[in-house]
């Protein structure tokens, strides 16, 4: 699909770079106002190494917070199963300020929501295919079929022109 998106951008005259939501936003742009808009740009802070200070669980969380391998070492010596989850890392994003301790409360919190069946955790737009998996499992039409029939519709959707989202039959 991505690259699909690229061959439109360039047959247009529009940059091909960025991810495959970037992309989709740019062309949706295209097609609505005929402006053709330039990627982001991001810029690196700084190219220099920030000397590496001991991680705690009073650390602050700073705006430009890296989810590094010393990080994830760090909340592994203190939670035995962590992981970052998509969760998690939005909230490393948007609680600047706060400490590793309130990542700590955050994570577990979002273990016990993760307990209850009716929770779903959210699916950003660039991952087609998780949400067409849990659009085609949900479907009650489905009950009993396999990952592997889930799979399948998923490749003649991929294949059509248009939206690749599950529709119930």
């Amino acid at each position: 699909m991505k690259e699909e998106l690229q061959t439109f951008c360039r047959e247009n005259g529009m940059s091909a770079s960025g991810s495959k939501q970037e992309i989709a936003e740019r062309i949706a742009a295209f097609l609505e106002t005929g402006d053709i808009q330039k990627p982001l740009r991001k810029t690196n802070q700084s190219t220099a190494k920030a000397p590496q200070e001991e991680l705690s669980l009073e650390t602050v969380i700073t705006e430009n917070h890296r989810c590094s391998q010393a990080v994830r070492a760090f909340f592994k010596s203190v939670i035995l199963n962590f992981h970052f989850s998509t969760y998690i890392q939005n909230y490393f994003k948007e609680n600047s300020g706060k400490t590793y301790r309130d990542v700590v409360d955050a994570w577990h919190e979002e273990q016990q929501r993760l307990k209850d069946p009716a929770y779903k955790t959210d699916i950003a737009p660039q991952f087609e295919y998780n949400q067409f998996i849990r659009d085609f499992f949900a479907d009650p039409c489905n009950k009993g079929k396999s990952r592997k029939d889930a799979t399948s519709a998923w490749n003649t959707v991929k294949k059509l022109p248009g939206s690749n989202k599950y529709i119930p039959s």
